[in-house]
C-alpha cells in the first residue's frame, strides 16, 4: 500500500529542516556547535578586551578548542567597568584552574583570539570556572609603549626649542641682528684669507719640497749620528774614567802643594826670594850686556882682511870700569 503524502506535509517537514538549518547555522556563525559532543564554558575577565568578539576562537597550545561565546559588562559595583568573557571548550582536554585565559594578536590585521595557556598544577577546572585573565603585548602595543615616553621627551624638546627661540627674538633686537650679520660676514671674509693663505703655503712647500726632504734627512742622519754617541757613551766605562780623574787631580793636587811649600825648581822661584833677586840682577846684566854690544860691537868682534888693529878702540882701563 503506497502512502501517499499530502502537500501541506511535505511543506511541513521541508519547513522543520529549513528552519532546524537555519538555527544550526546561527549558532555555527555565533562559534557554538550544537552537535559537539562534549561542551564546557569557562568565564574570565579584562578591563579592556584589545577587539576580541564573539567570533574570535579559543586555542590550546595552537589547536582551536572552542568559541568566544559572550563578552558583558560586569554588573558587580565594585567591578563597574571591567568586561566578562564567557567562551567554550568544546573537547575533554584537562586543565588545572591555575591556568591563563591570555587575548593575543592572531594576525597582524589586528585580529584578537584568546588563547588558554594551560596549567597542570591544582584542581582540575570545571565548566563555569573563572580563569585568571591576561592580555599579551603584540608589536605594535610594545612599541607603542616604547614610543610613548620618548614622544613626551620630544615634545618636552620641542617646547624648549619654541621657549629659546622666543627668548632670542627678545634679545636679539634689530641693531643686535644687523651686528650678528656683520660678524658673519667678517668671519666669512676671515675664513677666505686664510683659504689664501693656506694655498700660498701649499705652494711654498710644493716649490721648497726638495729642500724639505734634504733637511728631513739631515736631521734624520743628525738623529742617528746621536743614537751612536749616545750607544758609544753607553759602552764606555766611566767608573775608570772618574777614577782616573781623581788620580790626576790627586797629583796636580800634590804638585801644587810642593810648589807652595817651596820645592822643586818651580817651588823655590815661587817661595826664595834671593833666586828671584839674583835672577833680576843677572837679566840686568844681560840687558846692559847687549846694549854695550849694540853701541859698541867692534869691542867684541876682531876681525880684519889684513890683521890690522882697530885704532878707535881704546882698551878701557880697571878705572874707567870703577868709573862706570
Amino acid at each position: 500500500m503506497i502512502l501517499k503524502i499530502s502537500r501541506e506535509l511535505k511543506t511541513g517537514i521541508v519547513a522543520i529542516v529549513a528552519i532546524s538549518l537555519f538555527v544550526w547555522g546561527f549558532n555555527f556563525l555565533k562559534g557554538q556547535n550544537i552537535f559537539a559532543k562534549t561542551k564546557r564554558t569557562f568565564k574570565t575577565e579584562y578591563a579592556n578586551v584589545q577587539g576580541l568578539n564573539t567570533a574570535s576562537v579559543v586555542t590550546i597550545n595552537g589547536v582551536v578548542v572552542g568559541k568566544v561565546l559572550n563578552i558583558t559588562f560586569s554588573k558587580e559595583i565594585a567591578k563597574k567597568g571591567a568586561l566578562e568573557v564567557v567562551f567554550s571548550v568544546e573537547n575533554d582536554f584537562e586543565f588545572s584552574k591555575n591556568s591563563i585565559a591570555k587575548i593575543y594578536s592572531a594576525s597582524l590585521m589586528g585580529g584578537k583570539s584568546l588563547a588558554i595557556v594551560p596549567s597542570y598544577e591544582g584542581e582540575t577546572a570545571i565548566s563555569g570556572d573563572i580563569l585568571k585573565g591576561e592580555i599579551e603585548s603584540d608589536i605594535f602595543s610594545t612599541a607603542s609603549e616604547m614610543l610613548n615616553p620618548l614622544q613626551a621627551k620630544f615634545e618636552n624638546v620641542i617646547s624648549n626649542i619654541d621657549s629659546l627661540m622666543v627668548g632670542l627674538n627678545d634679545v636679539l633686537d634689530v641693531n643686535s641682528r644687523n651686528h650678528l650679520k656683520a660678524s658673519i660676514i667678517q668671519l666669512n671674509s676671515t675664513l677666505t684669507t686664510f683659504n689664501q693663505a693656506g694655498k700660498k703655503m701649499d705652494n711654498i712647500l710644493a716649490s721648497n719640497a726638495n729642500s724639505l726632504n734634504a733637511t728631513i734627512s739631515n736631521a734624520e742622519k743628525i738623529t742617528n749620528d746621536f743614537s751612536k754617541i749616545s750607544e758609544n757613551l753607553a759602552s764606555v766605562n766611566f767608573a775608570e774614567t772618574v777614577q782616573d780623574l781623581e788620580k790626576t787631580l790627586a797629583n796636580v793636587n800634590s804638585l801644587l802643594g810642593n810648589i807652595e811649600n817651596g820645592e822643586g825648581t818651580i817651588g823655590k822661584l815661587m817661595t826664595d826670594d834671593q833666586m828671584y833677586v839674583n835672577l833680576e840682577n843677572a837679566s840686568k846684566e844681560l840687558e846692559e850686556l847687549l846694549r854695550e854690544f849694540k853701541e859698541h860691537p867692534k869691542r867684541f868682534v876682531h876681525f880684519s882682511l889684513f890683521g890690522k888693529k882697530d885704532k878707535g878702540f881704546k882698551k878701557e882701563s880697571a878705572v874707567d870700569k870703577n868709573q862706570k
